[in-house]
This record gives C-alpha cells, structure tokens and sequence, in this order.
C-alpha cells in the first residue's frame, strides 16, 4: 500500500507541476474538458452521465463533456474520434472486424470476445452489444465520457466507466443540417438531418449517413488492390417524440446500419532469437515497432456487419416523482472471411481423405509458381511445400482461410423511478432485464482456389473442407435492481450512496458436428478427443452474481470549487470460451513447457476503485485533479493462440491487477478567441496474481498505456461582421504499452526454441491533428489533416507466445481533406 500512495502523490506533484509550469493560451467551452469554461452562470453544460440533470462542476467524479460545439470543431462522429481527446483512455478497433472494438480507461480494459467494460448509453438507453461501440450513433449534440466503476448506476459492463451520449431530438420549428467531406485514400463522408413538428406534440428526425475510404494499405499480390483497411458503410437513423398527454411523453428510435470493408489487418511477425542467430535472418527476431508492413494474401478479406436497433421509451411525470420506463430491441450480425495462419504447419501438404488431394496439390501448385515473388523476409519458397515456410496470410494456397462469424439478438427493459430534482434528498429505483442470444464461429478452412464457403461447416468434398471449427450459441438472462440516494446534509456536504444487485444466467451450446478433419485424421474440434475418438462437448451452465455500491462524498468551498471522493465496485460477467480449448492448449502446449492454464468458463470480473479530486476555476481558468486506485479481480484477458490446430481465440483471467495513477486537465481563456486545453494521465499497474500464466506476477497491466498527454491550442475569432476563422490543433502523447501480460521476458514455443517478447512492447507515439476553416452563419468550410507528420504507431500487438510470434497492426497514416457544412 506504501507504493501504491506515493505513486499516487507523485502523479498529483507532477499533475499540478503541468498545471502551473507549462505556458497556457486559453479555453473555450468549444474544448473538450473535464470542467469547461462557462460566460456566466447559465451557460454551464448540464450532463446527465449519473442519470440526473446537474451541473459538470457539481459532479463528484472525472467527467469529460463534448458539447455539439465541440464535437463539429474537432470533427468528431465516432467513438475513435473522441476518446483521442481524453486522457487516460485509449481504444483499439477495426483491426480484426468492424464490431472488436475495446477500450481501456485508467488501465481497465474491455477484452475481446468478452462483454465491454464500458457502458454505452444512447439517449438514456443502455446498448447491450459492445460490437456497436464505434459505429455512428446519429447526430450528436453531447458526449460524456464519466471514468472509474459505473456499475451502481448502470450495472453490467460498466466495470471501467460509462459513455454517454445525447443525439438530435425534434425542434420546435423545421431544421436541417448537411455535411460532406472528401480527403486523401479516396475518403468520402456524407450526412444529412431533418427535425421538426409533424403535429402538435408530436415532433421528428430523421438522419442519414455515407462513409468509404480505399483505405491506406494495398494488397502487393492482387494488384495493389485496397483491400485491406478499406470500407464503406451507411446508416439511417429515425426518431419521433409524442406527448401523450400532458405528463406522458413518448420517445421512439430506430436505427439500421450496414457495413462492409476489409478484415484481420494485422502482419506476422517472428520473436524467436535462436533462429535469427543460426539462419543469419534478423527478421526471425523483429522488434514490432521496426515493422514494415506487406500485404500480400491470395485471398481478399471480406467483412460484413448488419445493425438493427428499435427503442422505445416512455416517461410520465407524477406529482411527486417521475417514472421512466424504456425496451429495446438490438440484432447486430458480424462476419468476415479472410486468409489463414496454417502454412507454417504444413496442414494441407499432406492428407488422409483421397477427396480431398486437391488441396495437397493446390498448395504444391502455387508455392511452386511463387518462385521469386517478393516476399517479405524470412518467408522462402523452397522445390516443395515441405521446404517453404510461407507463414500467415501469404499468397499461396498452403495456409488455408478462415470464416468467422459473431451474431448477437437481445431484448432488454428498465423500469425507474425517481423524485423530482431540486430537494435536499433526492432517490431513485428500479429493475432491468436482459436476454441476449449471442453465436461464435471461428472455422479454419483449405483454400483450393475455388472460393471459400461462408458457413460453419464443409464437408470433406466441399470447395473449401474444414479442418477446424468452433462453433458455440450462449443464451443470457440478466436481471438487476437498483436504487439510489442523494442528500445534501448542508448547503456545501453532499452524501450520495447507490446500490445495485446483478445475476446472469448464461448457458452454452455447443454446434460442432462429431466429425473428423480431413487432413490431420482428428477431431474438427480438436476439444472434442485425439485421433479418431471424438466425443460430442456437452453444454454447460453458469451463474453469475454481483453486488455493486458506490459511496460518493462532495463538498463545495466556495462558489467554483469542489472536493469530492468515491469509492464504487463494478462488474462484467464472466462466461464461456469455445468449448474445447482448456483442452486444446493442454495437449498442444503443456507438453513443449508452457505453464498456460486456460478454462472454457471464465469468471466474473470485479473492480473495486477509489477516487479523490478536486475540481473548480481559478481566474481564466478551469481545472480539474484526480488520484485513483483500482483493484481488479480475475481481470478478464484476450489471448490468441496459435498452432497445428490452427488458431484459437480465448478469454482468460488475471487474478488480480493493482492499478494507480493520477490526472489533471486544465483549460485556460487569456485573450479573446486563444484558448489551450491541457490534459494528462498518469497510469501505473501490477499483475500482483496470475494463475493462467503464473510467471507473469509483476509484469504491467496489458493495453494499458503509462500515460497520455493531450494538448489542444484554439484560435477562433471574428474576421468580419459576417465570417468566423478557426484554426484548432489537436496533439495526442501515448505511452509506452504492452498488450499481452508476457512481457520483457522468454517463453517456450512449438519451434522447439523459446521466443522473447522483449520487443512486443509499442512504443511512445504522438499523434498531430490539425482543422482551420472559416464560417457563417448558417455554414462552414473547413480544412483538415489527421496524423499530419505521418507518424508510424501500431493501434494492436498480439503476442501468441507459444507460437514464437506476433500479430501487429498498423495506426492510421496522414490523411488531408476538405469539409463542407450547412444548416437550416
């Protein structure tokens, strides 16, 4: 505990040094800031992340807001566009399909394949798939990103923190607004909105969206062909407003989206030092920050994402209290086919099934016609297959595909009741329920040359045979209830005190057929036995249970100033990995050394947090001080498993991480139209226990970054009586990061040598946005540049330690465009 609390001194000595030290311009409430400056006292932005009106200094905790102001001036439409404004959270996404996106706050973070730690809340709506977390949500008129355990108020998967966001509602009088950009990669952005009356008491939006890029990448083998990263997608957004009457409102959404584009953006690279040095090849030990990245798969990756979302929400005002009943309806269905990682096995050189020689054949046929090809070190392309070591994702046939698919329909209610604002106690209560009906594929195929099936399974005579296939339906029943009390002892001492008690219900089932592999003469399933005696993996059943407080303590000295501290406990469920893999990686891997213990159940994830701050306005400016300490229970881990069974991808837990640091941001106004937003985070970790991989006790927290450093200068004046300039740069500093909990250290592979992941750390990177333009009233044009230096980063690192290697996907690179806007 010692170390925990001078580190966390440290972090506030350095956090106010920033504050006083660094020269400032000024803030406007146009920056994205915990505690934004305001004119006058009714100009303060109201935010509603704690499921009540109040004032962003009142709130007791670390709270971002970005206005509608904000958000048009930073260009932000998307989750990724505004999280890179916040310190201390970082996000991945789009690396593997459109619908993995995880984001880490203060060192918690939402796994993939697992439920978020993240909460998502759309116009009061609790979303239920995580998938949906970076895709456009419809117009947006405020983002509030509330940091630390939300689970007392919002329950499941609020283990790190909540994102709140508000979208267009109808207007009194008929409006509309358009926006169109156009930028480097071929990369066009199209929206539209509508709102206004339809009748008396009965308003309306509707809203529209286009987005395509070719994408920064290129596929050497198809002809330079974008098919890596590009991807188009459109939207449509509907919502109507009723007054019942006169106490009863009613407020229905629809949202249906479609997505396709490019899949498992990610390059192999090698950690196998021995190789290296008896080969001469350095690249068999590459330090992933020094990658140059080559695409060059015989195969066009393909991803494909459908959303449907309904909502419908009613309140109605009592005389003493307000009741806010809500349903809603999600289906959001995710598939992608792309090339394989089997090569390096020689899975389909060799074959037991006479249908299925073809394969053999193929593979044989096109290494031998890659003779020369440029390849990337250290593939070569030997006389045979047998002699080639053509690793993932190659031009070749010999590696095989895979098709994955993740659907996921739930129906979800809430019932709340609360009093009317403005007493010295006020309370709230209510119930929700869940059912979530959720399916995961992930089948390895061969690939003849004949195109690749999109299903589960394919028979042995098939165009393109299974040699692997998980396949697994889950079912959940989640149920809560909740209640809250807020009570102003005196006019500055506020006490808050909220309760929530949760229990999912999960049950799996498994689909995969008693059948053979072709190829190796095993199970399909390599869960299901070994050799020939396969055995159907019966279902299973788990019940998870969690009680979530949160305690919240404020109190105000003097008319802009608040010290406040909370302590909370959060919760994400655990669940099923495909089942089969505790299995899969005992037999492959136990025997080579490794010390992996990995479940088919996961359990249950636990954050315990603190946090102190103090937030207020000195003068010109706005400021705002955080120190926390979070400790986290079976933290729940992503790991990517490779090897003779192809690939597997699993979720595992960390016993317990120990998670510390500190923040500060402050916002300055100086001079008219100059403002400076600063914001930084310090984050300091401790995997303090780790069954799953015991020789990992002490190593970092993964995805977690030591620190970020956001900066963001403004300028924004009258030029004459009828046009506005703008000019804002946007600098975002993230910390050295390690993703996989080996770390600097050595592990034994299926190579026979042991592999060092010394080198499997990202490095520090900064990141240049630059926007100017010039307005009226009613429009704007504006010219805009992202990573504007071109600066190399990697958005993911995935260590499969057994392997001997490492799947790494590239950052976003510059890109310039023009951006026209319009409002009625």
């Amino acid at each position: 505990m010692t170390k925990i609390f001078m580190s966390t001194a440290s972090c506030f000595v350095l956090s106010i040094a920033m504050i006083t030290a660094t020269p400032v311009w000024a803030a406007t409430d146009d920056a994205p800031s915990a505690t934004p400056i305001q004119s006058g006292p009714d100009s303060e932005i109201t935010v509603t992340a704690r499921r009540m009106n109040e004032k962003l200094s009142d709130v007791p905790a670390s709270v971002t807001v970005l206005s509608e102001v904000a958000l048009t001036r930073a260009g932000v439409t998307r989750a990724q566009d505004f999280v890179k404004l916040i310190p201390g959270v970082t996000i991945q996404t789009g690396a593997t399909e459109a619908g993995d996106t995880t984001i880490n706050i203060r060192g918690v973070n939402s796994a993939h394949d697992a439920e978020s730690s993240v909460a998502l809340v759309v116009d009061g709506i609790l979303r239920t798939n995580s998938s949906v977390l970076n895709q456009d949500q419809g117009a947006l008129t405020q983002v509030e990103v509330l940091k630390g355990p939300q689970g007392a108020i919002y329950g499941r998967d609020a283990a790190a923190g909540a994102i709140v966001i508000q979208t267009r509602k109808p207007s009194d009088t008929l409006t509309a607004g358009a926006k169109v950009s156009y930028a480097s990669q071929n990369t066009s952005y199209g929206s539209a909105w509508v709102a206004g009356p339809l009748v008396p008491g009965v308003g309306f939006v509707a809203e529209g969206d286009f987005r395509h890029t070719d994408g920064f990448y290129t596929n050497q083998y198809l002809n330079n062909a974008h098919v890596v990263d590009n991807q188009t997608t459109w939207n449509l957004n509907g919502r109507l407003t009723a007054d019942l009457d006169y106490r009863t409102q009613l407020d229905v959404k629809g949202h249906f989206g479609r997505l396709s584009g490019g899949a498992v953006n990610y390059n192999a690279v090698f950690n196998l030092p021995a190789f290296a040095a008896s080969t001469g090849i350095a690249a068999y030990n590459e330090n992933v920050n020094d990658h140059t990245f080559v695409y060059n798969n015989n195969i066009a990756p393909n991803n494909t994402q459908k959303i449907t979302d309904l909502s419908a929400k009613i309140t109605h005002d009592f005389d003493a209290m307000t009741l806010t009943t809500w349903a809603a309806y999600s289906d959001v269905r995710n598939s992608l086919v792309a090339d394989g990682t089997s090569a390096g096995f020689q899975m389909f050189t060799t074959y037991v099934n006479p249908a299925v020689a073809r394969a053999a054949s193929t593979c044989a046929s096109t290494t031998a016609a890659l003779t020369g090809y440029p390849l990337p070190s250290p593939t070569y392309i030997g006389a045979t297959p047998a002699t080639s070591l053509v690793g993932a994702y190659s031009p070749t046939t010999c590696d095989g595909a895979q098709y994955q698919r993740r659907t996921q329909r739930d129906v979800s209610a809430e019932i709340r009741l609360a009093s009317k604002p403005g007493n010295a106690y006020n309370w709230q209560a209510g119930i929700y329920y869940l059912h979530m009906d959720r399916r995961v594929i992930v089948a390895s195929k061969a690939d003849e040359g004949l195109g690749i099936e999109q299903q589960a399974y394919s028979a042995p005579n098939s165009v393109s045979p299974n040699n692997q296939l998980f396949d697994d339906t889950f079912h959940t029943d989640a149920y809560a209830a909740f209640a809250s009390g807020d009570y102003n002892i005196t006019d500055a001492f506020n006490v808050d005190v909220a309760l929530r008690y949760d229990i999912e219900e999960r049950r799996d089932i498994n689909n995969v057929p008693v059948v053979l592999d072709p190829f190796s003469g095993n199970c399909i399933n390599p869960g299901e036995g070994t050799g020939n005696v396969c055995s159907a993996i019966s279902g299973d059943h788990r019940t998870f249970r969690q009680l979530e407080p949160k305690v919240t303590l404020r109190y105000k000295f003097g008319p802009q100033a608040t010290l406040y501290a909370n302590w909370g406990v959060g919760f994400k469920s655990g669940g099923f990995n495909n089942q089969g893999s505790a299995a899969i990686v005992a037999n492959n891997f136990r025997p080579i050394g490794s010390d992996a213990n990995i479940q088919d159940v996961y359990k249950k994830e636990r954050t315990s947090a603190f946090e102190a701050g103090i937030k207020g306005r000195i003068g010109p400016v706005d400021y705002a001080l955080a120190g926390y300490y979070t400790r986290v229970t079976n933290m729940q881990f992503f790991e990517f498993f490779v090897g003779k069974f192809a690939l597997l991808r699993i979720v595992e837990n960390i016993d317990r991480v120990d998670l510390w640091g500190g923040e500060a941001s402050a916002n300055i106004k100086l001079g008219k139209g100059f403002s400076l937003a600063v914001a930084g985070n310090l984050t300091d970790s401790e995997i303090k226990k780790n069954s799953a991989r015991p020789d990992t006790v002490g190593n970092k927290s993964p995805y977690t970054a030591n620190y970020t450093l956001n900066v963001g200068p403004q300028y924004d004046a009258p030029i004459s009586k009828s046009l506005n300039a703008m000019i804002r740069v946007d600098y975002r500093l993230t910390g050295p990061t390690w993703f996989h909990v080996v770390q600097a250290q050595t592990n034994p592979t299926i190579f026979g040598v042991p592999g060092d992941y010394s080198g499997t750390r990202r490095d520090a990177y900064g990141i240049f946005d630059v926007r100017a333009g010039i307005s009226g009233e009613k429009w704007s044009l504006t010219a805009f540049g992202t990573n504007v230096l071109n600066k190399h980063y990697l958005t993911e690192i995935m260590p499969a330690v057994e392997f001997g290697g490492t799947f790494v996907s590239p950052g976003a690179c510059a890109q310039y465009g023009l951006e026209l806007s319009w409002k009625y």
